[in-house]
């Protein structure tokens, strides 16, 4: 097996790869990269078992083709500190000697046999499909992965739901606390399916998906799914389980409405939340007129900080508590301008909304759970 390849294209391609490597990996041979060189195309897969990342590249300069496993670590440290040049790969496949030369270097690797590495699981049963522009696929996943849990005795909870539909596609994603609810109607399935991906990989497609209007195929069945990108392919077992009605826990009744600017709130809230007790985050709001005041205060430390906000409120005179981490995140990933919080009573979930759309064809809902406030 022989090839020239450019260091840093090289790099570039196995940086992106790497990131779905485990330090904890069961099996060694996970430690390191595929390399499988057909005709002029060199495909490099990298893996956890659970997910499977897939990158390709077209070389000019191919003497011989082959597969083989590179140990990871060596290979990525050797050539991030390679300035570009080409580099000579010389693989002896029956006794696994990888012989890499450069300009001025030549350095000795062992691999492993690559006809050990684990195959990709294949599509059976029923199999749905889908085709998404990689910039809505994006923003589906930008929108709703923070919002995942850490559930063990959950698992379900652990992911994003992407549900698909004739008219639209929806992503959730909640941790009991927050909910995320990302609808794209621009989005369309032949029928209703689908399915729920682990936080893990979903982090994972976020780095590779380009952000332009790429068509990125979408393919699963009731285990594992596909998705096929411009250079790339990652496949990944899903999490199993039935996602819960998130639709029934979004209060449809919410006679209290605040329009308030975004950029003001959150920097209030992160100055204000400085002096909340530092195990229960808790902020409250206090709504009268057109005025909204952001209190916080620990008793344990004799600490208090408050301030007051212009805001456009229709509703009772209330006061609502919330965890200001949670607060704060939630109004880190809307985009508008101006945002609307609409409450119906201080025991029942807040939504948070942006005022103005970017896009007319996606609707975005944040939701979060009060906290009970003292006095």
């Amino acid at each position: 097996m022989k090839f020239i390849v450019s260091s840093t294209e090289l790099l570039s391609h196995l940086q992106v790869v790497n990131r779905v490597i485990s330090n904890k990996n069961t099996l060694p041979i996970l430690d390191n990269f595929l390399f499988s060189l057909k005709g002029n195309e060199l495909t490099i897969t990298a893996s956890d078992l659970e997910t499977t990342l897939v990158t390709s590249m077209v070389l000019d300069n191919v003497t011989e083709g082959g597969v083989t496993a590179i140990p990871a670590k060596v290979l990525i440290e050797t050539l991030k500190n390679t300035p570009e040049q080409p580099l000579t790969f010389d693989i002896n496949t029956e006794n696994q000697q990888i012989l890499i030369q450069s300009e001025h270097g030549k350095y000795t690797i062992v691999g492993q046999n690559g006809e050990e590495f684990p195959s990709l699981p294949d599509l059976d049963g029923s199999v749905s499909e889908i085709s998404m522009n990689s910039n809505a696929l994006l923003c589906g996943i930008e929108k709703t992965i923070f919002a995942t849990a850490d559930d063990e005795l959950r698992p379900v909870m652990n992911g994003v739901f992407v549900e698909m539909s004739t008219e639209d596609v929806t992503f959730v994603a909640s941790d009991a606390h927050k909910l995320v609810r990302y609808k794209r109607t621009d989005l369309r399935a032949d029928d209703k399916c689908s399915f729920i991906l682990p936080k893990k990989p979903s982090g994972l497609l976020r780095n590779v998906l380009p952000k332009g209007e790429e068509a990125v195929l979408i393919k699963f069945d009731s285990k594992n799914v596909y998705f096929t990108l411009p250079n790339y392919m990652m496949v990944c077992r899903l999490v199993e389980g039935n996602y819960p009605a998130y639709n029934s826990v979004i209060p449809a009744n919410n006679p209290n409405k605040v329009v308030i600017d975004r950029i003001g709130f959150l920097s209030a809230l992160k100055r204000v939340s400085v002096y909340s007790n530092q195990a229960s985050n808790l902020i409250k709001l206090s709504l009268s007129g057109n005025n909204m005041e952001v209190s916080a205060q620990d008793l344990d430390f004799s600490i208090s900080g408050k301030e007051s906000l212009a805001c456009q409120y229709e509703g009772d005179e209330m006061a609502i508590g919330f965890k200001s981490l949670f607060l704060i995140e939630i109004l880190s990933n809307l985009n508008s301008d101006d945002i609307v919080l609409e409450l119906s009573d201080p025991t029942r979930a807040g939504l948070l909304l942006p005022l103005e759309k970017d896009n007319e064809q996606e609707d975005v809902l944040m939701l979060l759970m009060p906290m009970m406030v003292n006095g």
